[in-house]
């Protein structure tokens, strides 16, 4: 996990340098709270929240969920939820130079200091109740859209879903993007084993919506949101098509057919799942019905203000890709051979140990010109993959390659070697890497 705040230019610091230390220090303590552990279930945040006041209950609330897609779904819904002229919250994870981009409200980052009283003045109650740092940080997010009188709140899941600590809220609609292989650790080795885990955010009497195409595992998710008593299950192939999809670096065009007629749209975000991603966020608003669905109707204009960093971002020569499994670089390198970006493409890789790296440079190392293997900054020592493993690696498969400790070289390495730089293989790959490029994720 990121613990730096280190005041780039996509940061939240502020000018006050006591200001500024008061935030480090009650970020370094937060963070101290998991040690990079995950801890799955509900009872502690349930106690946590209610010494609150219960503040997940205050706002109405969409669910997503998925092993990739959830954020570009969860950022479709935000732009389009503030087309209509809503109060927005939303809350995603892992962040990408600073703890705030976590927690916003109307495209604006949670501040600093609101994040230091929160902590501060919850101490006692996170020890009481044993929080973890999620478990902190999605109750602060909580407190502050209740405080923020926010009109709706959009939450993606940390990890999982039936034990992610998000999976407290009532929503008025529940969403699964994809299913793939990731965190199997915690949720299991199979996808259907994955893809219970992900189904555990639908609810009794909420909409549920399927956006994975492949039909065993959105036959086994539908199952699962009936069997949960979900009042409607709406589902990618059944309830809506995707058709003639194309892509440039400025944005995706689709057509997104109901049983309303077709409608061709365009999304900023790029890239073949796009067209899905977006439908799925369109579904989540014709799910819950009413008022809400009628936002969809919107879709030709409010798509257009969908912005999310680290996905096919291209700062030419930069392209920032947060890609942290094999499915997600397989993406991303199909972006990449419809993109006209410039070659030669090198690629700038970091990857968590725990991943599966050599899966993801099996699919890199033939694709592009050059790898360029570093350590991210910010990557926890835990974590950190051993550079001397995965040379030795890459050698044996004859790709080129340079080994290059120091990030900062790295990417002046990765400059010098190609006209485009894929920036890929973490969150703290893709953030270390805007935070010293001056980046800013939120005007992405």
């Amino acid at each position: 996990m990121r613990t730096d705040t280190r005041g780039a230019s996509g940061s939240r610091v502020t000018a006050d340098p006591a200001t500024d230390a008061r935030y480090r220090a009650a970020l370094e303590s937060l963070f101290q709270r998991t040690g990079g552990v995950w801890r799955l279930g509900l009872d502690h945040v349930r106690d946590f929240l209610a010494r609150l006041g219960e503040p997940h209950l205050a706002v109405p609330t969409f669910h997503v969920a998925g092993t990739n897609g959830k954020g570009s779904t969860v950022a479709t819904l935000d732009a389009m939820l503030r087309h209509a002229g809503l109060r927005v919250g939303r809350y995603m994870s892992p962040h990408l130079v600073d703890f705030t981009e976590r927690i916003v409200v109307d495209g604006r980052a949670i501040a600093p200091e609101v994040v230091t009283g929160f902590l501060d003045a919850q101490a006692d109650a996170a020890d009481a109740t044993g929080a973890t740092f999620f478990e902190v940080t999605t109750a602060l997010a909580f407190t502050y859209f209740r405080d923020q009188h926010v009109d709706v709140a959009v939450i993606e899941t940390g990890m999982g879903g039936r034990l992610d600590a998000t999976n407290v809220v009532e929503p008025l609609a529940a969403g699964v993007t994809s299913i793939g292989f990731d965190h199997m650790a915690y949720l299991g080795d199979t996808l259907e084993a994955i893809a219970g885990e992900k189904a555990g955010i639908y609810k009794p009497g909420a909409p549920a919506i399927v956006g994975e195409s492949d039909v065993h595992i959105g036959d086994l998710l539908e199952a699962r949101a009936r069997a949960a008593g979900a009042s409607t299950v709406l589902r990618a192939g059944r309830d809506w098509q995707v058709r003639d999809v194309e892509f440039t670096t400025e944005g995706t065009r689709f057509v997104r057919r109901t049983a309303r007629g077709e409608r061709t749209l365009v999304t900023p975000l790029v890239g073949l799942v796009q067209a899905g991603n977006a439908s799925v966020a369109l579904a989540m608003l014709e799910g819950a019905g009413g008022a809400w669905a009628q936002l969809a109707e919107s879709a030709p204009q409010a798509l257009s203000g969908v912005r999310l960093a680290g996905r096919f971002q291209r700062v030419p020569p930069w392209v920032f890709d947060v890609a942290h499994n094999p499915d997600g670089i397989d993406v991303l390198l199909e972006t990449v051979r419809r993109s006209a970006v410039p070659s030669p493409v090198v690629a700038l890789v970091s990857v968590l140990k725990d991943k599966d790296w050599r899966a993801m440079l099996d699919r890199l190392g033939p694709a592009v010109s050059r790898l360029i293997l570093t350590a991210a900054p910010t990557a926890p020592p835990s974590r950190a993959w051993d550079l001397g493993e995965v040379a030795d690696y890459v050698r044996a498969r004859g790709w080129a390659h340079a080994i290059v400790p120091d990030f900062a070289e790295a990417l002046s390495s990765a400059r010098a070697a190609g006209r485009t730089v894929l920036v890929t293989g973490s969150f703290h790959t893709v953030g270390d890497a805007m935070d010293r490029l001056q980046v800013d994720p939120l005007a992405a």
